[in-house]
């Protein structure tokens, strides 16, 4: 056998064996566990996925209470708990993706999603004063108001900071809130603190982006959600917790 034949022999043995290589670090990539597993989006975001391993505790999420922002029941047998930037353009998407998987799973009592703040202000600095004027909604309107301004904000934004800030009494309008109130609730600075804590809360489970999301199973298991997951990957995921006892 010459030089050339040998060469050839080991590249059709190399190649394959290549191949399974790939296939293998792939398959390891895309899998979730609890408490504190790689990111479900590990293929797309295998840095991020990595930072929120080794500094993120999902345990330390906050308690869920009536004070937060929740659409279904607090009594749910999984609990969704988004942390978001409104002007984050994967938000948005996510935030349509949240209520398809309501309109499926929420009239049943089997999934609630939780709403907390995670503005983040080197990239959006628009984004901290809607989560104030979603909190303005909260204010005169309830959980009711929270959520139609919420649905508002995210179907008129273009994201990425671009959203005019004169549109937020046009929501507030819009979704049948007093304007006044409205206006001098959103120059009063009192809910920075909650925004605040929101944020900290996020970090301190191991969100270093948006959207940051934890599923919260009836036994209290928790598994991360990072980013704008497509829909059939939400249910899986749900479906994984609902199975928790």
């Amino acid at each position: 056998m010459n030089e050339q034949e040998k060469k050839t022999k080991a590249e059709v043995i190399t190649a394959p064996i290549a191949i399974i290589i790939a296939g293998a670090l792939i398959a390891g990539a895309v899998y979730f566990s609890a408490n504190k597993g790689p990111a479900s989006s590990a293929l797309n975001d295998g840095a991020v996925a990595k930072q929120q391993l080794l500094k993120g505790d999902l345990n330390q999420m906050a308690a869920i209470s009536a004070s937060d922002h929740i659409r279904g029941n607090l009594n749910a047998e999984v609990l969704i708990v988004e942390y978001s930037d409104t002007e984050c353009p994967f938000c948005k998407v996510l935030h349509n993706t949240m209520n398809e998987v309501m309109d499926e799973y929420g009239g049943t009592g089997k999934v609630a999603w939780v709403f907390r703040h995670f503005p983040l202000d080197n990239l959006h600095p628009k984004a901290r004063s809607e989560a104030v004027a979603l909190e303005c909604a909260n204010e005169q309107g309830g959980n009711d108001k929270f959520w139609a301004y919420a649905d508002r904000l995210f179907e008129v934004t273009p994201s990425n900071n671009r959203l005019d800030s004169a549109e937020l009494p046009k929501i507030a309008e819009f979704v049948g809130l007093n304007i006044s109130q409205f206006n001098t609730c959103l120059a009063s600075g009192k809910y920075t603190k909650r925004i605040d804590d929101d944020i900290k809360n996020a970090q301190a489970t191991g969100g270093n982006g948006t959207p940051w999301s934890i599923v919260v199973a009836k036994n209290g298991k928790k598994y991360q959600l990072s980013g704008a997951q497509p829909l059939a990957s939400i249910k899986q995921l749900i479906e994984t917790a609902l199975q928790e006892k």
